[in-house]
């Protein structure tokens, strides 16, 4: 169901948003953009916030501690490859010209 309608976001994307570590309103607004615009949404979106919150306590309460690791994984971001990288890692050894 849409919670937000000026952007587009749904109550799976809020339950999403928690189960990823949003814990405040505040964090849906940063990763979602929820009561940017008008603000209508900000009760209902509050309220799915609490019951994702809520869920996710019972579910982590469940699992042996062992078994659970809290926070999201981030995996490392390699840097982009520059153009000159792109041409070295590109050009092969028999297009070389050989210089004496």
């Amino acid at each position: 169901m849409y919670i937000c309608v000026c952007k587009g976001v749904t109550d799976g994307a809020i339950r999403e948003a928690v189960d990823k570590g949003a814990e405040r309103m505040r964090d849906l607004k940063n990763c979602l953009g929820v009561t940017e615009q008008c603000g209508v949404c900000a009760c209902h979106a509050k309220e799915i916030l609490e019951q994702a919150r809520q869920q996710k306590a019972q579910v982590q309460a469940s699992v042996p501690e062992v078994a659970y690791k809290p926070g999201p994984i981030y995996m490392k971001q390699l840097p982009e490859e520059t153009d000159d990288e792109r041409e070295y890692r590109n050009h092969s050894v028999a297009e070389s010209p050989i210089t004496a």
